[in-house]
């Protein structure tokens, strides 16, 4: 036999298998780095759509604050103090889209979420004014008429909850979504209770505690007119100097973050005592997480100082 026809062609059976194994477990290997790698990308994206959220909906409201004593002096000599307060409130409470600003509250309240009604000037001439006033869906108001930017929690068509902005356009009342997956929305207001006042607040109240403020006040005049004209001129909701807004928001993709059993607090451990008495400041992350699975959460707060008429 010729020395050629010993040497080996091809592979042997266990040689194949073995082979087989290695290249098996290379490939696994690669597909869970993947899968790793998907999922921590994932994750970023999902984080970063939630800081973007929650600084672009606290910008907003923040810029519509600033607005609520603003007045055209061209047109207007000086504040009326027997008009209504710039600013209004309700505790877990929502509305509906198309009725006149929060006149007529709703009692399902998304994890006991508040309203925030802020009232301002126009600015410029025509309807549409100049463009330097607007509301929070971005329209402008003209010299002479009233904007509104309401700001709520109601959920969607998904169900899923989202903040929402409330306008008074030229057709009606209308509302907008300024950012989705909140799980609260809280306000707190800063009242001066000095007299006289100083633009200092002395105490950080719920929209229900500055409506118990008010009807302890024994407003004085010969008729129901200048009675009314009377609490208008001396409500505390003339007295707000500042407010806090505390927004809770999750990521949309459910899986991302741990599970555990946090508790958030809104306003923080200095509000635990208030805490009872004003449902949605404290939120549990085991009740919030309804779908049974982990999501991430970020707690956005701010304080806005207003500018005093």
């Amino acid at each position: 036999m010729s020395l050629a026809a010993c040497h080996q062609r091809g592979a042997t059976l266990a040689e194949l298998l073995v082979a087989m194994a290695i290249g098996l477990f290379v490939l696994l290997a690669a597909g869970s780095l993947l899968v790793t790698a998907n999922r921590a990308f994932a994750a970023q994206a999902h984080a970063a759509a939630l800081e973007d959220g929650g600084r672009f909906a606290l910008d907003l409201i923040g810029r519509a604050l600033r607005q609520a004593a603003y007045v055209d002096w061209d047109l207007d000599a000086g504040p009326d103090d027997t008009a209504p307060a710039r600013l209004a409130g309700l505790d877990s409470k929502t509305v509906s889209k198309s009725g006149h600003g929060i006149a007529d509250p709703l009692p399902v309240a998304v994890n006991g979420s508040d309203v925030l009604a802020v009232r301002f000037s126009g600015a410029g001439p025509g309807q549409h004014g100049d463009g330097s006033v607007t509301s929070c869906a971005g329209f402008s108001v003209g010299a002479g008429d009233e904007g509104w930017s309401v700001f709520y929690v109601a959920r969607n068509a998904q169900g899923e909850p989202e903040l929402r902005c409330k306008y008074r356009g030229a057709s009606g009342w209308n509302a907008d979504a300024v950012v989705s997956g909140v799980d609260g929305f809280q306000v707190l207001y800063g009242v001066d209770t000095d007299s006289p006042p100083d633009g200092v607040p002395n105490r950080y109240v719920n929209a229900s505690a500055i409506d118990a403020l008010d009807a302890d006040l024994v407003p004085e005049g010969a008729t129901e007119t200048a009675r009314e004209q009377d609490r208008q001129r001396r409500t505390y909701w003339k007295r707000v100097v500042s407010v806090k807004v505390a927004l809770l928001l999750h990521a949309g993709q459910p899986g991302l973050g741990k599970a555990g059993n946090a508790t958030f607090r809104l306003f923080g451990s200095a509000y635990d005592a208030h805490a009872g008495s004003d449902p949605g400041s404290q939120l549990a992350e085991a009740a919030l997480a309804t779908d049974g699975q982990a999501r991430e959460r970020r707690l956005f707060t701010t304080t806005v100082f207003l500018r005093q008429r």
